[in-house]
């Protein structure tokens, strides 16, 4: 018989004039219902029972009235299965705690809406509002009430439909975050662009002093890495890959901590005896030894001709590297060992930070050589040792500074006021802070328990990666001359580059075409003939 159904049904479709034989639509149905009703004909209403498979109680069908007709229609049921055999959602009511909720609702209730009731039949119409009104409020404060005396009583919630594990421990590492992981563990999305998650290259580097209060590694303008291992300095070429050794201390001495000048390749190492030594990288050559401090030297700065040294006796020297007379002058203003020093970006201010839990600014002196004998700032927000500091590029005025493992924040200072911007948790041990140069972006190197480097978007600090892939904390961090590409050191003794900061294709393009359109523009090509 399908086929022959097929046929007709192909038949009525192939009609062209005439009325098709097909059902009728929708709207015609009810055009004809709305006309074939009458007043006096008495129309029944089906009574449909909701989830009545899973209370267990049929609803009654009423019988439906008879038509004009005198055909009586079948009663509709909700139907037991969910449509198109689909799963239902039935949540986990184990912790849920109804005998105690119907038990302290019902108690006082009844009682309540018997006189309620009583009275209602006693009392004129407004009155019977009135007290319904009242009666629906007191109900509500008693289920709140219910709600506090469950949390008092049974320790959780009514209502809970499942409990939360409990919270793990900070220090905790899953070992399946890997394979769970949302993110890719190629690169990540930040906002428009991709920052790579894991390193570029991985050099070994032995002998890496594991100390918090050092500096023991920088990146020239030339693109030369210098880095200390043990007693030795080597340099890097990053553009060629040649290693050399610059030098070799004695046995005992080492190097504390390396910095190269702006521009050259005159390095400045400070080393364990107390003494600065300027040497000219191009010859391998050491220009000369500047002596000053009564213990090692652990941060370097360079300003120009000027280059300031901080070291383990709390003190401060800068040193002309064109006089005889190489000292100019010495700030006291550190108690303990001075493990961080950087000059701003417009050269007018020195941050120091020491293990006094002290970030000092220092201003240029009236002179234009080194700086003033007593500190503009003293900020003392920090729990533990400061050796974490950078400069905003496009800021002048704004120092970020990074605390040790008590403290573990990263704080953002407006030296122009002496205020306090803003304040971040980082939730490990702050090691090295820098800014990008191509975009609004920090970058913070971290120890335990994660050992990452960690992107925030500035001034927001929201989260944008974290770099993983050191196996012991991050101890430094010094970017390329073009900002592109960031190399860390580690305590497990690897170097580690990162090509987090590489420049957008396309927005480098524009900025080519812009600087082109306005060189085309000028009233100087214009002028020549």
């Amino acid at each position: 018989m399908s086929q022959f159904n097929f046929v007709s049904d192909l038949q009525n479709a192939l009609i062209m004039d005439g009325e098709t034989r097909g059902p009728a639509p929708r709207w015609k149905k009810k055009l004809e219902a709305s006309l074939n009703g009458s007043a006096n004909t008495t129309r029944s209403v089906l009574s449909v029972s909701y989830n009545t498979s899973f209370s267990g109680v049929q609803a009654p069908t009423k019988t439906p009235g008879k038509s004009s007709e005198g055909k009586s229609k079948k009663s509709t049921k909700t139907p037991t299965k969910t449509p198109g055999g689909g799963d239902r959602f039935i949540p986990n009511r184990a912790a849920t705690n109804f005998e105690l909720a119907h038990f302290l609702v019902t108690k006082d209730a009844g009682d309540k809406s018997d006189e309620e009731n009583d009275k209602a039949t006693t009392s004129n119409t407004n009155q019977g509002n009135v007290q319904a009104s009242a009666h629906k409020g007191e109900r509500q404060k008693l289920i709140s009430e219910v709600a506090q005396i469950g949390e008092n009583a049974g320790g959780g919630r009514i209502l809970c439909y499942q409990n939360k594990a409990p919270a793990a421990p900070e220090s905790h590492t899953n070992p399946l975050k890997v394979v769970y992981s949302i993110k890719t563990p190629i690169s990540t999305k930040s906002g428009s662009r991709y920052i790579p998650t894991t390193s570029e290259r991985i050099l070994d580097a032995p002998d890496f002093i594991n100390d918090y209060y050092l500096n023991l590694m920088d990146w020239s303008g030339d693109n030369i890495v210098a880095v200390a291992l043990g007693s030795c300095v080597y340099l890097w070429n990053a553009g060629s890959g040649n290693i050399e050794q610059l030098t070799e201390f004695e046995e005992g001495d080492y190097a504390g901590s390396l910095s190269w000048i702006q521009e050259g390749q005159i390095l400045a190492i400070g080393n364990s005896t107390g003494a600065v030594e300027l040497w000219d990288c191009s010859k391998v050559k050491r220009l000369r030894v500047m002596d000053g401090h009564s213990a090692r030297v652990g941060s370097l700065a360079w300003n120009s001709f000027l280059v300031s040294s901080g070291s383990r006796d709390g003190t401060i020297i800068h040193h002309d590297v064109r006089s005889r007379e190489h000292k100019i002058s010495s700030l006291a203003g550190h108690t303990q060992e001075v493990c961080g020093l950087k000059w701003s970006t417009d050269f007018k201010y020195l941050a120091s930070g020491g293990n006094d839990n002290l970030v000092n600014v220092w201003t240029l002196a009236s002179s234009g050589v080194g700086t003033a004998t007593e500190p503009l700032h003293k900020f003392n927000e920090h729990q533990a040792a400061v050796r974490a500091l950078a400069w905003c590029p496009w800021q002048p005025s704004t120092l970020a500074s990074g605390g040790g493992t008590a403290d573990r924040c990263i704080k953002f200072w407006n030296v122009n006021n002496g205020s306090l911007m803003k304040s971040v948790d980082s939730k490990s041990q702050v090691c090295s802070l820098l800014f990008s140069r191509h975009y609004k972006e920090l970058i913070s190197a971290h120890g335990f328990a994660n050992n990452q480097l960690t992107i925030w978007k500035y001034p927001t600090m929201v989260k944008q990666a974290d770099l993983t892939g050191h196996t012991s904390r991050v101890l430094q961090m010094a970017m390329s001359p073009d900002g592109s590409t960031v190399i860390s050191a580690g305590a497990d003794e690897t170097l580690r580059l990162w090509n987090c900061f590489a420049p957008d294709p396309l927005a480098s393009k524009k900025a080519a075409a812009s600087a082109n359109s306005k060189a085309k523009n000028s009233v100087f090509r214009q002028s020549i003939r």
